[in-house]
């Protein structure tokens, strides 16, 4: 993806297996916020800096960096280990995507745990701006788009619809998008498990699968669990709680 491609827009980053799902658990666990960082040596260096109190989180190859608190996993932010403190995280698509985002006016994080509050606070934000494009960027893998992160894109497509209240338009790309992930939970059954096991047959999946981390798939597929809403402070460069009552009022 060009950087320029999103400048001035608002961009809501999606990798949902996992950097972006564990970005919005970590901030709803309470941590006081998630600082992306392209590098592991960046990590370090700012951990042994400015930022010494904050944990170490990320991953490559989807397993947890030698020497990190943390790995990419949801499951390891839990409010007794994250809250009060900030992470310095990398990881191996995620945090890149955000990084290439910086020409955009604001930038959120988004899966599907946030897909309804992440949509409404983009609109809120386009509104308040006078914004007229929201760039649903997937991180992917290794710079290709993969299945889950466009069937995370659809799923906030899906809730932008009704956030949008017919307002706005929708490229090709987004609404088809948008019907897929209709289609996967709207079947017989469970509809997160319908959503995890579409999630096992993707690329990410298959991978989390192959480390044995088949339980990150199930805390990925539970749609609209978070209100909560990371969004970019331009001055620090960290992630933190985005309020959208506070962003129509300011």
């Amino acid at each position: 993806m060009p950087r320029e491609s999103v400048a001035g827009g608002i961009a809501i980053v999606v990798d949902v297996l996992r950097a972006s799902t564990t970005i919005v658990t970590a901030l709803e666990e309470g941590a006081s916020f998630v600082k992306p960082v392209s590098g592991v040596d960046e990590a370090r260096r700012l951990k042994h800096g400015d930022f010494s109190s904050c944990l170490l989180g990320g991953e490559r190859g989807g397993l947890r960096i030698a020497g990190f608190d943390l790995g990419n996993s949801p499951a390891e932010y839990t409010h007794s280990v994250v809250a009060g403190r900030g992470v310095l995280m990398t990881t191996t698509n995620g945090t890149l995507a955000i990084e290439r985002c910086e020409a955009a006016r604001e930038i959120l994080v988004g899966s599907f745990v946030n897909r309804t509050s992440v949509a409404r606070s983009a609109f809120l934000l386009a509104s308040k701006y006078g914004i007229d494009a929201i760039h649903l960027v997937c991180a992917g893998t290794d710079g290709e788009e993969t299945d889950e992160d466009i069937l995370g894109a659809g799923a906030i497509v899906d809730a932008g619809i009704v956030a949008a209240k017919g307002h706005s338009l929708f490229d090709p790309c987004s609404q088809k998008a948008s019907f897929e992930f209709l289609r996967v939970i709207n079947g017989s059954g469970d509809s997160r498990g319908r959503l995890a096991a579409r999630l096992r047959q993707s690329l990410g999946g298959k991978n989390l699968i192959r480390l044995g981390m088949d339980s990150d798939l199930i805390l990925a597929a539970a749609v609209d669990r978070c209100r909560l809403v990371p969004y970019q402070c331009s001055r620090t460069g960290t992630l933190m709680s985005f309020d959208d009552l506070k962003c129509i009022d300011s």
